[in-house]
């Protein structure tokens, strides 16, 4: 038994130039994982020397009450070969060698890194946030970026006060707990301060309205921003044209003209802006709608899902068929069987990603603002539902760093949550909208849609297996805490600065709130790079891969094993080995390795380790309390039919969902998101986007002929029948 703890007060000063308490368990760790890479078991003698340790770094560094990294790496070894542990000093030379080449690779990248991001993070974050100079050169540390988006941020508020918050704002980024999406990150505090993540844009049924809104949005892909539409009050194709008593041609050629659009800008050399387009279950071209993209190469710059009712879904269960209604007259044109409109949609999406679908009158059920208009539509990622001319700006909160030992640190949490809300509120007033109608009708509404990240990574921490009963009731109770404290401090800033403009006639004015300062709170977002940049699992999605190869700006293969499986491995008495992890690299998942224990396998599953009924579960679980939307793919294996994918509608929209994708493992060719396989043979892997935007990046390769990059505006090059980006490491072959 452990009979002694030494005890000291002293401080290690990190690389970073943080401070943090000079812990024993944390130099026990680092003793006794390389004890284990050489057969080493007894994790009690690694103890006894860590504390060892301490006694003589506190006898040493004492007066100075503060000890360097380095300083005790020295110590270790020190003591490891003054006891003759030569094996274990040995690995423990090598693991700090091995660090000390990770942060070498890292400063060759030319950016400081004050906070501590991974390679793979920096890469990322230089290529698509940092400062350049009039000749491309970065021109800010990852320090000073969050310090340039805090104080941008916080000049929105009163001059006394602005100091204050700038300081807390900078906290919760610098100690990741809290990241804004990737617009304000990129402009706040530039020239382009245009910080909203999605708009969506009406799409009238007249020639004018139709240009006019593609003229607006295309303005709105300027500054960085995706838009939606929903194409419901188009016309149908062949329907008649006043004056000139011509035919209609319909929703899905007016599409093109929006992927045209966007394939012009960014062949010129622009950020790609994504599109997403909606059309309701009723109107008369769903059936071409659906189809649109079976192809797989056309529209390569549009998301599109189906808007469907409760109502649908039910007269699909009972196979009846359903009325489809011209949007110009109000008159019924014809009737489909509602399973067969519902079965090809599925159909699609099984073979190809696509079509997603929205239950958009769920969706206006939670419509804060039924008095300033109707929700017909979302965003590109389906997780924001807007209005017309309304835009909304994201962050999220990273979960994994609100764990205290085995339980959640609830306190922690809502200490994040209520400056989250105050900053993204902040983002609202700071950000320049580049066309008048936007700005008013956002400062309308003030919504602001705060979620999370990181919730596979919590799940782990606390020994919770993702899709499992518990994990569920964890989920609704981890989204309601944040729903909740974010409704609170919603209140209390609409006391301190007024309610948002359009409360009177809300449904918090119905409620009974006296003062609310945004319209909408929260929103699971899929995180995409923000994550990435925390090194946390993205939105509320299972882990992808336990251990794979990522390529890394088209430079790199970095082999990533999950560091808690790592972690729950090694501490494992004569389990940990090199062939073992080369195994599970090779896998991806541990399911089928009984030689890790039960216990181990049941926490660390993967997105395709987990059901899709357990994945709709899970979105209807965050949906219960979420404001807005989840984005959420129902990840499904390849042996998946039709059916299931039928089942999966069904079950989505009876837990009240209010959209989903699903994407079903190999429907694509060429798939960029793989697992398993050798260095030179794994494709890159970004554990942290969405499937749906994975396959879609597919997509703009088919038709790409300019030799640029429509994913980072990278060079592309033929090699061996494939072309692949030496900007960001996409490829497609054949």
């Amino acid at each position: 038994m452990i009979t002694f703890m030494p005890k000291t007060s002293m401080q290690v000063l990190k690389r970073s130039e943080k401070t943090e308490k000079l812990l024993v368990e944390k130099i026990t760790d680092s003793i006794f994982l390389a004890a284990q890479d050489v057969g080493g078991t007894d994790k009690e003698l690694a103890h006894k020397l860590a504390e060892e340790v301490v006694v003589k770094l506190d006898k040493q560094y004492g007066r100075i009450k503060q000890v360097s990294s380095a300083e005790i790496g020295n110590m270790v070894e020190k003591m490891l070969l003054s006891l003759g542990h030569y094996k274990t000093a040995k690995a423990y030379i090598i693991n700090r060698e091995k660090k000390r080449q990770a942060e070498a690779t890292k400063r060759s990248l030319g950016v400081m890194d004050e906070v501590g991001l991974s390679y793979n993070a920096l890469v990322v974050v230089k290529e698509k946030y940092l400062k350049r100079d009039a000749d491309g050169e970065t021109i800010e540390s990852i320090g000073e970026m969050m310090k340039r988006v805090a104080k941008k941020v916080a000049s929105a508020e009163l001059t006394k006060n602005r100091k204050k918050w700038r300081s807390e704002f900078v906290r919760v980024m610098q100690e990741k707990l809290f990241l804004p999406g990737g617009r304000t990150l990129a402009n706040a505090g530039t020239k382009n301060n245009q910080l909203a993540n999605c708009f969506v844009m009406p799409m009238p049924d007249d020639i004018e309205g139709i240009f006019e809104s593609l003229k607006e949005s295309s303005i709105l892909k300027k500054y960085g921003g995706g838009v939606g539409f929903s194409f419901g009050h188009i016309r149908p194709k062949g329907d008649t044209v006043s004056p000139t008593s011509g035919a209609a041609a319909g929703p899905v050629a007016l599409m093109s003209l929006i992927n045209d659009a966007s394939e012009i800008y960014m062949q010129a050399g622009k950020r790609r802006g994504g599109n997403m387009v909606t059309l309701p279950v009723s109107h008369p071209d769903i059936l071409e709608f659906v189809h649109c993209k079976e192809g797989g190469a056309n529209l390569a710059q549009i998301n599109y899902s189906i808007s469907v009712t409760r109502k649908f879904m039910l007269t699909a269960r009972k196979n009846r068929d359903w009325k489809l209604v011209n949007p110009r007259t109000g008159k019924v044109v014809n009737t489909i069987n509602a399973q067969t409109l519902l079965e090809t949609a599925a159909r699609l999406a099984w073979k190809t990603g696509d079509p997603g679908i929205i239950f958009v009158d769920r969706i206006n059920q939670d419509n804060p603002t039924p008095h300033v208009g109707v929700l017909e539509t979302v965003n590109l990622c389906g997780e924001q539902p807007l209005l017309s001319y309304e835009a909304c700006n994201l962050g999220s909160v990273n979960l994994a760093e609100h764990v205290d030992g085995s339980e959640v640190d609830w306190k922690k949490l809502a200490g994040t949550v209520k400056t989250a809300v105050r900053f993204l509120d902040d983002v609202v007033s700071v950000c320049e909208y580049p066309l008048t109608e936007v700005a008013k009708t956002v400062r309308g509404n003030r919504k602001i849609g705060l979620g999370v990240m990181g919730w596979a990574d919590m799940l782990v921490k606390l020994g919770v297996s993702y899709g499992s009963k518990k994990s569920i009731k964890m989920a609704e109770e981890v989204m309601k805490f944040v729903t909740t404290t974010g409704h609170k401090e919603s209140e209390k800033l609409g006391k301190e600065k007024g309610s948002f403009p359009n409360y009177k006639g809300s449904s918090w004015e119905k409620k009974g709130y006296k003062h609310f300062r945004n319209a909408t709170v929260t929103t699971i977002a899929p995180t995409g790079t923000i994550s990435m940049m925390l090194s946390a699992s993205g939105g509320i999605e299972p882990l992808f891969a336990l251990a794979y190869y990522r390529k890394s700006m088209g430079e790199y293969n970095l082999l990533e094993v999950n560091p808690e499986l790592t972690r729950a491995i090694k501490h494992v008495n004569g389990l940990y080995s090199t062939e073992l992890m080369d195994r599970i690299a090779r896998s991806g998942s541990i399911q089928g390795i009984e030689e890790i224990p039960a216990k181990i396998r049941e926490v660390f599953v993967t997105s395709m380790d987990i059901t899709p009924e357990q994945h709709v579960r899970m979105l209807a679980a965050f949906q219960k309390y979420t404001d807005n939307a989840v984005s959420k793919t129902i990840n499904m294996p390849s042996s998946s039919t039709v059916e299931d994918v039928l089942s999966v509608y069904q079950l989505a929209s009876d837990l009240k969902c209010k959209g989903l994708t699903v994407y079903r493992d190999g429907s694509r060719d060429g798939q960029v998101l793989t697992v398993g396989g050798s260095v030179d043979s794994v494709n890159a892997v970004d554990s942290v986007d969405s499937v749906k935007t994975r396959t879609r990046k597919l997509e703009n390769w088919k038709t790409e002929k300019q030799g640029i990059c429509p994913n980072c505006d990278g060079k592309l090059a033929i090699e061996e029948g494939c072309k692949k980006c030496y900007g960001c490491g996409y490829s497609v072959c054949g």
